[in-house]
């Protein structure tokens, strides 16, 4: 099915078609991200069972999709503008299923970090963006980039308590199976729900165009933001591969209750959440809010090196780090929308995603490093000190300005300490 977006002029509601590229892009874009993030709450439990375990190969494992996703996923959105959106978005797709397939089939912690690094080199994030561009009228775009985005926080929720329940089931080798099916499910919901746009463009507010990274690369203010999105992925990756290890040695919990406590502590984080995204979005309160965030996750973090009494002490601390990290994860991409130019968001976004994959990888990397040279203290530590690091770079930006008035014009605020 072709499908051309209607002018501007048209009804301010979704149409059908648009309502279906929304709901279909969500959903592979969520149904990918939960394949990904399934092995987070149980890897590192179920790793030490194959011959080549190392505490480093685990972490190595666990992140080695950020690397080649990281690396690959700009040249995947220009690609798509050559080849087409849905060509592209199908290869990545079968990539993300061999590499599930292949780590089914690992006998080894080194072979299903070979399967994890061929799901990452699926990456479909900027041609699933692009066609949604393709698909919708621009005063629609925002509202369906929403939708898209939203769908990653609710993929990352579900994987946290699926993981240990399907593990509980079919093992490490059944997650990864499942995961396969799913990305077979995403190319069934590409092609029979999602239309096909007339043509394609280039579209600078949602895409990455070569010719403007130069720029975005140059800019303070962006560089402080990608900073801090890596500095907050290298924490949450390095996270599971120690979390799972101290609820079961320090609380006492048995892997297959795991959820219980992630699904609780993310119900109540979220909630948490809330009047703080709102007193930063709303009430001009983004500087204070930010970085008071990140000083509640590195005290988190510290507080993990401290000895719990229970599960009960320990969700406590956990409560604190995820409202923290839903506080930042909701107000880091905002920040992007409001500095850079509005020719060059998509380039940004991008330069952006890319330090959010790199960030994965290198918390897997140095999780792994730091657990296997001192236990998972040594891991909460190394995360602690990289957040201080962040914090360090961001109490330089000055309050950014309210964001731009659609009618008036506002110029885009600039965040750092040098203008």
């Amino acid at each position: 099915m072709e499908y051309s977006a209607p002018s501007r002029t048209a009804a301010a509601a979704l149409d059908r078609p648009e309502r279906r590229a929304a709901i279909g892009l969500a959903a592979i874009y969520a149904i990918r991200m939960l394949g990904l993030f399934l092995i987070l709450p149980v890897f590192t439990l179920y790793a030490q069972d194959y011959p080549d375990y190392t505490p480093l190969l685990a972490g190595l494992a666990i992140g080695a999709y950020g690397l080649s996703q990281a690396l690959l996923q700009i040249p995947f959105g220009v690609l798509s503008d050559r080849l087409g959106r849905k060509p592209v978005i199908t290869a990545g797709l079968l990539l993300f299923a061999l590499g599930s397939a292949w780590s089914a089939l690992a006998g080894s912690v080194l072979g299903i970090l070979v399967g994890r690094a061929l799901q990452g080199a699926g990456a479909i994030a900027g041609p699933v963006l692009a066609l949604a561009a393709d698909l919708t009228r621009g005063e629609h775009r925002t509202r369906v980039m929403a939708t898209i985005g939203a769908s990653i926080g609710l993929s990352f929720a579900a994987a946290l308590v699926l993981g240990p329940v399907i593990s509980r089931r079919l093992g490490l080798t059944g997650i990864f199976w499942v995961t396969a099916a799913l990305a077979l499910a995403s190319l069934a919901l590409l092609h029979l729900l999602v239309p096909t746009p007339r043509v394609s463009h280039v579209h600078g507010d949602t895409e990455p165009v070569p010719g403007r990274l130069a720029g975005v690369l140059r800019d303070p203010d962006l560089l402080r933001i990608d900073v801090g999105i890596l500095s907050l992925h290298f924490v949450m990756t390095a996270l599971f591969v120690a979390l799972p290890l101290l609820l079961r040695d320090q609380a006492g919990l048995a892997a297959d209750q795991h959820w219980r406590v992630y699904l609780a502590v993310l119900a109540l984080s979220i909630a948490l959440m809330v009047p703080f995204v709102v007193l930063a979005e709303r009430r001009g309160r983004t500087r204070e809010v930010f970085l008071a965030a990140i000083a509640a996750a590195t005290l988190a973090q510290l507080a993990l090196l401290l000895p719990h009494g229970g599960v009960l002490a320990l969700a406590a601390v956990l409560v604190l780090y995820f409202t923290a990290f839903n506080v930042l994860e909701a107000t880091l991409p905002s920040l992007i929308a409001r500095i850079a130019p509005a020719e060059s968001k998509g380039s940004a976004m991008g330069v952006y995603a890319t330090a959010q994959f790199l960030g994965a990888f290198l918390g897997g990397a140095g999780g792994g490093a730091a657990l296997g040279f001192g236990g998972p203290p040594a891991v909460f530590a190394l995360s602690a000190l990289v957040l201080a690091g962040w914090l360090g770079v961001a109490v330089r930006m000055r309050a950014p300005a309210p964001s731009p008035d659609p009618a008036g014009g506002h110029p885009p605020p600039r965040l750092g300490a040098d203008g």
